[in-house]
């Protein structure tokens, strides 16, 4: 009987939908697609499969990685706006006891004050900034060695 394929949950919260549309100076010209295509491939080559997830509701982004405990081995998040908001989101992922690499494609360090706050990153063994879309490359590839690790 085959072994199932270890699955890593990626994870897009609010207006990446928008990617290469939405203020390409700050985000870049890629699309969520484009996004979505290197994060497949960055951890197939690696030995996983990527689920992925857009949503700009918070409510579905805390039931799928609550679903995570039972279906995947790690997560990758861009939790977008809800880095700086969302209380829910990172009790979630404390709760499910995954690794966590959080992501951003801005040096979200270097825009306004606010977006220097995340409630996400105490919950992550790793937070990739500023990288543009290779941060998800990055990031399954951190998971990756942590994950081999074990």
């Amino acid at each position: 009987m085959p072994t199932e394929t270890p699955r890593l949950l990626i994870i897009n919260g609010p207006n990446l939908n928008l990617l290469g549309t939405r203020e390409p100076g700050i985000y870049g010209a890629s699309t969520l697609a484009d996004v979505e295509q290197l994060c497949r491939e960055s951890a197939s080559a690696l030995g996983f499969e990527a689920e992925l997830l857009q949503s700009n509701h918070e409510g579905v982004i805390i039931d799928a990685i609550q679903a995570a405990r039972n279906n995947a081995v790690g997560i990758v998040i861009n939790p977008a706006a809800y880095t700086h908001t969302s209380v829910a989101i990172a009790d979630a992922l404390r709760a499910v006891e995954l690794p966590v690499v959080e992501v951003h494609l801005s040096n979200v360090h270097s825009r306004e004050e606010f977006r220097r706050h995340s409630y996400v990153s105490p919950a992550a063994v790793a937070v990739i900034a500023g990288a543009g879309i290779n941060g998800y490359r990055y990031a399954v590839d951190h998971l990756a060695s942590l994950l081999h690790e074990d």
